[in-house]
């Protein structure tokens, strides 16, 4: 905008036209441009939107694979893997507002991740196995909790319940799974050996072809699964999950 002024040697005073007044559309300001889009550029601030959760890795496409993990209904998970992912998954929780209860035999495994996340406030607490108290859960505060408690679990004394998912960690299939898959929501599965992997498929219904996978599944791919759908998501860390939680790997 030129707001330069050029001298004048003489001023004519001149009488503005009279204006009617405009009731509600406020003072008369500079004619600009309308803030309008086209169609087509409309259509190019789209954003992806999907279910609110936490993002545990991408599927075969590339398209990142959301877990809702923060539900007013009750939702349990069970995974047959590495503690690595499960660490993920609790991390990735934390960021997403949820506290995370672990119940764990192995509290020497958990314990760096518990001391990273409760830097600003205790996000994450460590019980020993049957020690687990009522977490309350809220739609303000939704927990997620982890039972890492080996192949064959105990009952748990803290179960699903509205705002509270619970996320079950197998290291490997046992006589138990079968029982505990059929309970789930979603089961999700790492690289098994070929018969652990024919009975998973048995109980989850799965395609031969999905079952001969299952035994040659790179680190951090898991095959999340019902018995009626199912998708490969590939869990890639960031560079500070690396850092404290290091590569991915199927065993610790």
């Amino acid at each position: 905008m030129d707001t330069s002024v050029t001298p004048v040697t003489s001023v004519t005073p001149v009488t503005a036209p009279a204006r009617r007044a405009r009731f509600g559309f406020g003072l008369l300001g500079p004619r600009r441009g309308r803030h309008e889009l086209s169609h087509e550029e409309f259509t190019s601030l789209a954003l992806p939107v999907g279910d609110d959760g936490v993002v545990v890795g991408s599927d075969e496409q590339g398209t990142p694979a959301v877990l809702g993990l923060g539900r007013p209904v009750p939702y349990d998970v069970v995974l047959v893997g590495g503690a690595w992912t499960a660490q993920v998954v609790a991390l990735r929780a934390v960021g997403t507002g949820a506290r995370v209860a672990v119940e764990t035999g192995r509290r020497q495994l958990w314990t760096a991740l518990a001391q990273s996340a409760n830097s600003g406030q205790q996000c994450v607490t460590l019980h020993d196995v049957g020690r687990m108290p009522p977490q309350g859960p809220s739609t303000h505060s939704p927990v997620l909790v982890v039972r890492d408690c080996g192949a064959r679990p105990p009952r748990g004394r803290t179960g699903p319940a509205p705002w509270q998912s619970v996320l079950t960690l197998l290291p490997y299939p046992s006589p138990t799974t079968p029982r505990l898959m059929a309970q789930a929501d979603l089961v999700g599965v790492q690289r098994v050996a070929p018969d652990e992997a024919r009975q998973i498929g048995r109980t989850m219904n799965l395609p031969p072809e999905d079952v001969d996978k299952l035994s040659t599944l790179p680190d951090g791919v898991t095959l999340w699964c019902t018995r009626s759908s199912r998708m490969y998501v590939t869990t890639r860390p960031t560079e500070p999950e690396t850092g404290l939680l290091g590569a991915a790997r199927r065993v610790e």
